[in-house]
């Protein structure tokens, strides 16, 4: 790729406004989601440079009950001004307030007759590692607290926050108040804050490619030069029918991350967050839970969901970074009998159990006699094969089983391409389900190991019944073969 000229003023206020439109957009798209889904208290309006909140009024989430979300969204075109003591302190260039005194004082005025409120600073700018306060931010929440607050007055922290205090115009206890409720959404690139919008789109039922991304865009930038600061769910339904926007039902959101955090976590009405309980120091090594966590307390926890999400929630989203059982464990816990429409992002589409197809893809079956005892190992290779991992494992602990089947789609053999959509993810799901069902009239127990796109593994769970007691295996790292995750009723 030619790389690109350097951007001239024009060009920076430009994007640093579309870089505006998409935050708003995305507050509108979240309008829809949480007002379709029933969720408590969703939001009503959405105010761009909304009157009468100080500085923080560039994107405004206005609820029936406080906290209403307040962001004040800042953009730069290169990496030379992190978010750090420097940036947020400095005074502006004409010798006006600082970012973090501005922010102070509109939180003072929306907090002053005592109601609370939640405040965001959305940038594409990075997170300085160097700064004492900013280091200790959680990316979970984007929260500097409850870290910022260790160490007494004389520890590095501590005069920090002294420092920020005093250029916040604050007291100290004030100033722990405020981080308690001031968001850091940082590293926000345009690349990435795009692509995460689309996903939002896309679990909200409207078309989320690029084009739509745009499109969405666009039409804030026309209510903005029209001179709108206030809009509704009804314009926001208004202009996703005159775009054409729309692709199925708003849907319900649960986020599941054991790998990595969810960037559609704020978005999400349920919340599993076991990140820092799996084991590993990079996302490819989190594979299982750190003691004292367990494999049972996760499926504890993802058959608990289905009560925490709102009521009535009959189309859901399952969002985040998790491996292959957990995606499994979720498809049975949401399974076709309950009547729900389950769909998760699979690379670009978004798959879904109501995915329409014409018949069942009868799958290619390889049989391999163990020997070992009466219960059945079923192997899905559709991504890659597993079969001489999985015949090992079963040999070196002497499961009792008494052959291994190894299901691979019809007539090309395991390959990562080989399931293009949900719709033949569905096919598929069930030509192995009904295969299975003829093979486990005798069996009392299943051991599955899965090789397959993430979103094969929920829609087979989601179809996972008359079948028999299943054993869910998780493949921990080459060399260390398998780990029992979980057990299925079914």
């Amino acid at each position: 790729m030619e790389p690109l000229p350097a951007p001239g003023p024009t060009s920076v206020r430009i994007t640093g406004d579309y870089y505006q439109f998409l935050a708003v957009w995305e507050a509108c798209v979240t309008l829809l989601r949480e007002n379709a889904a029933c969720v408590p208290n969703p939001i009503q309006t959405v105010g761009v440079e909304y009157d009468g909140v100080g500085n923080v009024d560039d994107v405004v989430l206005l609820r029936d009950t406080p906290p209403s979300t307040y962001k004040q969204v800042k953009y730069t075109v290169d990496s030379s001004t992190p978010v750090n003591e420097e940036y947020l302190t400095k005074p502006s260039p004409a010798g006006g307030n600082s970012v973090l005194k501005k922010i102070a004082l509109a939180w003072q005025k929306l907090t002053a007759d005592g109601d609370s409120a939640d405040l965001v600073l959305a940038t594409n700018r990075a997170p300085d590692p160097s700064d004492e306060l900013v280091a200790v931010r959680d990316a979970r929440t984007g929260l500097l607290m409850p870290k910022a607050a260790a160490g007494g007055p004389n520890s590095k922290l501590g005069k920090a926050r002294a420092r920020w205090a005093q250029a916040a115009g604050l007291t100290e206890i004030e100033l722990g108040e405020l981080l308690s409720a001031l968001r850091f959404d940082l590293a926000q690139d345009m690349v990435r804050y795009q692509e995460t919008l689309g996903w939002l789109m896309a679990i909200t039922g409207l078309r989320h490619d690029q084009r739509a991304v745009e499109e969405g865009a666009a039409w804030v930038a026309k209510m903005v030069r029209e001179g709108r600061r206030e809009l509704t769910l009804e314009m926001v339904q208004s202009a996703v029918g005159d775009l054409d926007l729309k692709a199925g039902p708003a849907r319900a959101v649960l986020s599941i991350a054991t790998l990595k955090p969810d960037p559609l976590a704020p978005n999400a009405d349920h919340i599993l967050d076991w990140v820092d309980r799996f084991d590993g120091d990079s996302d490819f090594d989190k594979r299982h839970p750190l003691d004292p966590n367990t494999w049972a307390q996760l499926q504890t926890d993802i058959e608990a969901a289905s009560g925490r999400l709102p009521a009535g929630s009959t189309a859901i989203s399952v969002t985040g970074s998790f491996r292959l059982a957990p995606a499994f464990l979720v498809g049975t816990t949401f399974r076709m009998v309950t009547g729900t429409d389950l769909a998760i992002v699979q690379g670009p589409q978004l798959w879904s159990s109501t995915d329409p197809y014409d018949t069942a893809l009868v799958p290619d079956v390889a049989e391999h006699r163990i020997n070992q005892g009466d219960e059945l190992a079923v192997a899905i290779a559709v991504a890659t094969d597993p079969t001489a991992d999985v015949l090992d494992y079963l040999r070196e602990q002497n499961l009792p089983v008494s052959k291994l089947l190894v299901y691979t789609p019809p007539g090309g053999g395991a390959k990562d391409t080989s399931i293009p959509d949900g719709s033949a993810g569905n096919a598929l799901a069930v030509g192995i389900r009904d295969h299975l069902r003829r093979q486990t009239r005798p069996v009392q127990r299943l051991h599955l190991f899965l090789a397959s796109p993430r979103g094969l593994a929920l829609l087979l769970g989601h179809r996972w019944n008359r079948l028999c007691q299943t054993v869910v295996y998780e493949d921990i790292k080459v060399g260390e073969g398998y780990q029992p995750a979980f057990t299925v009723q079914a």
